[in-house]
């Protein structure tokens, strides 16, 4: 048995300390912490021509689980019902509010209209660093395909653009997993 040397115990008795919440007391604990800690953002993200099903299920997983308000999916972003979007995203597009609209600059116009700010999260020359920017209450977060990004056209229509900082050799992560980032950083930096 390994012994932890600054406390002197053992390392089962860290793990005694330590356990996963399963089942009801799972739910109880998700449950009390949302209705505690609640931000107060209302988030759509809008997916410009995402073309895998796995990062168009692994959003909708996102969406779910940070309370978004709706997905718009848009372009050749395959829509549910989809093998894979189920699989990944664990039927969450059955939960989360979603439609498509072919034409991307037509989906921003109506949540223009709405009264979303349109913030692309795409390396732009204009982009800043996603924790230095002020999202307003009601943002729509763009994204758009893997390899090509989104659009001269959809970024002219957006209001601002913001990009994660890269460390290390490589210049992007993952669509969904860039989304993830940006959209807890709205929720627990600006919404609390």
């Amino acid at each position: 048995m390994r012994h932890n040397v600054a406390l002197g115990k053992s390392q089962s008795f860290c793990e005694d300390l330590l356990k996963p919440l399963i089942g009801t007391s799972l739910k109880r604990f998700l449950r009390d912490y949302k209705r505690n800690h609640r931000p107060d953002m209302d988030i759509v993200g809008l997916l410009q021509s995402v073309e895998y099903p796995a990062n168009v299920g692994s959003c909708f997983r996102l969406a779910d689980g940070a309370g978004l308000t709706e997905l718009v999916l848009t372009g050749i972003t395959p829509c549910p019902p989809n093998a894979t979007i189920d699989k990944v995203g664990r039927f969450k597009s059955l939960r989360v509010p979603w439609h498509y609209e072919n034409d991307p600059l037509v989906a921003i116009g109506e949540l223009k209209a709405a009264g979303y700010q349109m913030v692309a999260v795409e390396l732009t020359d204009t982009a800043v660093p996603y924790h230095t920017y002020i999202y307003s209450q009601k943002t729509c977060l763009v994204v758009g395909h893997e390899d090509h990004g989104i659009t001269k056209a959809t970024l002219n229509a957006c209001d601002a653009s913001v990009f994660l900082p890269m460390y290390g050799k490589g210049m992007s992560l993952n669509v969904h997993v860039a989304l993830s980032i940006v959209v807890y950083h709205i929720l627990h930096v600006q919404g609390d």
